[in-house]
């Protein structure tokens, strides 16, 4: 396990968030290699999308695996001009996480979380590296990011 899998177990447990956390020797790096590590579909999965806007402040958009999202949406759901995809230097300083194991929570973000996140009774996310998994309820998701439910997908 790696420093960024421990940071987010940490996490997990001083906040007392219902997850579990897995560690795998495979890639969970694309929702297509995630999904075929745990076995399971797209759908059982979540994207968390890192965006900044023009103040540079990071916003989260999260969505399932297979759904992609609108940062028009975004820009208007906040009155400004669409958000800007992070780059992976930029996802490392603002969340502290290195992209493609980035948690759908845990740092300091504007969390917006697609309603179709919720129809599943459990999703996996991020787990802090390329290589890990979280396991949560999608309740106990909003709860543990604060996030906005709205629908954000194209």
């Amino acid at each position: 396990m790696n420093y960024y899998e421990e940071k987010i177990k940490k996490y997990i447990e001083d906040n007392k968030i219902k997850a579990e956390h897995f560690s795998f020797k495979t890639s969970c790096h694309s929702v297509e290699e995630a999904a075929k590590t745990i076995n399971a579909s797209a759908s059982d999965l979540v994207k968390n999308i890192c965006l900044i806007d023009k103040a540079g402040n990071l916003i989260v958009a999260i969505v399932k695996g297979e759904d992609r999202v609108s940062t028009k949406r975004i820009g208007i759901i906040l009155g400004i001009d669409p958000p800007r995809p992070a780059q992976p230097q930029e996802i490392l300083e603002k969340t502290g996480y290195l992209c493609g194991g980035v948690p759908s929570f845990g740092y300091q973000a504007t969390f917006f979380i697609d309603p179709k996140v919720l129809e599943k009774e459990m999703v996996y996310s991020g787990g802090g590296s390329d290589r890990s998994l979280i396991k949560i309820s999608s309740q106990e998701l909003v709860k543990a990011n604060q996030g906005k439910v709205v629908r954000i997908r194209k």
